[in-house]
């Protein structure tokens, strides 16, 4: 009886030794959670190959991340693989759909029914991109009043339409407006929608509550060590603390948050980075650096990025046109910054030459998602004639494009523009302006504070 006691107990313990290297979906999420996009990857692709749906999207998540056109091709099979089985893949899908730089009626009009949807089978998360969607292209979707609906939501009880309230906020250009009420919504949603964070640290930041501000950062740095709140949006809030255009910045605090969470959230490397940028007197070039260095390791495109954008600018470090091509290409494909940087190069002459059609399709690739600079650029290379001939409709579409950028020059450059558009032109620039709006929709120019900044 012994005897088979000990040998089922070995028996057992040789099973669960055997389980301790199988995949495991919850390992993987607390990989993905920590960023380690890798892990999480092994797992991932060892349970989707074994048919489990939600790790097929949980992969095609990664490749969502990855931002390659490839694989967002890949994401987009997987995900319409899963539609019949999961709402979770539509609400994926329709995200993916939503937020095509170039995307057409009919995928949009897919993407806000994939969105619907998924929101009406319980999946939360749909309702701020589907919010997000009928504010960016209002003309394909004629008659809906976003507000009233909002409203509908709210009464209805949805903590996420609390959320689309404040993004109509924004991209309405009314934020400041309603910090009172912001303050308020983000008060009691912090603990299920951990964004607030953000939210709040953005209005302490407006309002100059330094007080506030420094109990929601203990708050937050809290969550951080019990795990309750992700490295994300540690980093985030780091970034609001050092953003001056939002108020009094606090860039030594913003470090010592970034620092904590790096070694385990790679993004935040970049995130000193381009900090020690802003704030040289953070650190030094070897520091700067050294936190590249740590973020081009772990293949993050916003390191090579702004490794690329030192190269070019020549600073910190030497100028050097031929190295800022090379680590702005890896970083095009993901960061359209990387694109209007790379069009500056060409259309500059940097490499010893101009090239214009470059040039053109990086500027252009920079404007539709949503850099007016870009715009501006490609206003002045049309206008110009600068390697190409001169075609003032197209400058003129450029140049009105930019103007929310609301500086002196992008209205001399419009006016100056306008004053030369031949008036047998005019009609053709109106409607290449049309068209041009329309492919783009109606994007807004204030970023919501989760995203990712410019390095």
């Amino acid at each position: 009886m012994v005897n088979r006691h000990s040998h089922l107990l070995l028996l057992t313990a040789a099973v669960l030794a055997g389980c301790a290297g199988l995949p495991d979906q919850r390992l993987a999420n607390e990989a993905l959670k920590r960023g380690d996009t890798q892990t999480a990857e092994q797992h991932y692709r060892q349970l989707a190959d074994l048919g489990y749906v939600n790790a097929q999207i949980g992969l095609a998540d990664l490749h969502v991340a990855n931002g390659t056109p490839e694989d967002l091709e890949k994401a987009e099979k997987t995900y319409r693989a899963a539609l019949d089985e999961s709402p979770r893949a539509q609400a994926r899908l329709g995200k993916l759909l939503a937020r095509k730089p170039t995307s057409s009626v009919a995928e949009r009009q897919e993407a806000a029914q994939l969105l619907n949807d998924a929101f009406t089978a319980g999946e939360p998360s749909s309702l701020l991109p589907l919010v997000m969607l009928y504010l960016q292209y209002p003309q394909d979707f004629p008659g809906m009043n976003v507000q009233q609906r909002i409203s509908t939501w709210r009464q209805q009880g949805h903590s996420q339409a609390e959320l689309a309230q404040i993004l109509f906020y924004r991209t309405q250009g009314t934020y400041d407006q309603h910090l009172g009420e912001i303050e308020r919504i983000c008060q009691d949603l912090i603990t299920e929608a951990d964004v607030c964070y953000v939210e709040l640290a953005t209005v302490y930041q407006k309002q100059g509550q330094a007080d506030k501000q420094q109990a929601l950062v203990e708050r937050l740095m809290a969550g951080y060590r019990n795990g309750s709140v992700p490295a994300q949006r540690v980093d985030a809030v780091a970034l609001v603390l050092a953003d001056s255009e939002l108020g009094k910045p606090d860039e030594s605090k913003a470090q010592e948050m970034l620092e904590t969470i790096a070694p385990n959230y790679p993004a935040a490397w970049v995130s000193l980075a381009r900090l020690l940028y802003d704030y040289p007197g953070l650190g030094d070039r070897e520091t700067m650096m050294t936190y590249l260095d740590n973020g081009r390791a772990a293949a993050l495109p916003r390191a090579e990025l702004l490794l690329g954008r030192l190269y070019y600018e020549g600073k910190l470090i030497p100028q050097d046109p031929q190295k800022a091509e090379e680590h702005l290409r890896k970083a095009a494909p993901s960061e359209p910054s990387a694109n209007y940087f790379l069009g500056q190069i060409y259309l500059r002459g940097y490499l010893g030459d101009i090239y214009p059609q470059q040039a053109l399709d990086h500027l252009l690739s920079a404007a539709r998602a949503g850099m007016i600079n870009a715009d501006m650029a490609l206003a002045q290379m049309f206008s110009q004639g600068k390697g190409i001939q001169p075609d003032l409709a197209s400058a003129y579409v450029f140049s009105q494009l930019a103007l929310p950028k609301d500086t002196p020059q992008t209205y001399e450059l419009a006016q100056e523009i306008n004053d030369r558009l031949p008036p047998t032109e005019r009609l053709k620039a109106e409607r290449m302006l049309r068209e041009e709006r329309q492919l783009r929709g109606n994007a807004w120019q204030e970023p919501a504070p989760m995203q990712a900044q410019l390095p």
